[in-house]
């Protein structure tokens, strides 16, 4: 299993993950790399920025399902090859 698949697997069980907990879980070296080819593929996956007690934003990214918006969009970028 490549760490691009693991990666996805665990964003389908629900997990979000952080780019720094994906880089030591995974030991991937680029963790936005492996976000942004995911979603080249196709996989619709969110960054949901989180700030804590301290004050220290981190970026959650998680598998979500896209809005009528971000379908419509697609659809008329990409015509009548989107079937």
């Amino acid at each position: 299993m490549t760490k691009k698949a693991k990666v996805l697997a665990a964003l389908r069980t629900g997990s979000e993950l952080t780019a720094k907990q994906i880089a030591s879980r995974y030991s991937v070296g680029n963790p936005y790399e492996v976000i942004r080819s995911l979603r080249a593929e196709g996989v619709c996956i969110y960054g949901n920025a989180k700030t804590n007690s301290k004050g220290d934003t981190n970026t959650f990214f998680r598998i979500g399902t896209p809005n009528r918006k971000m379908v419509a969009a697609a659809y008329a970028m990409l015509g009548a090859d989107a079937v």
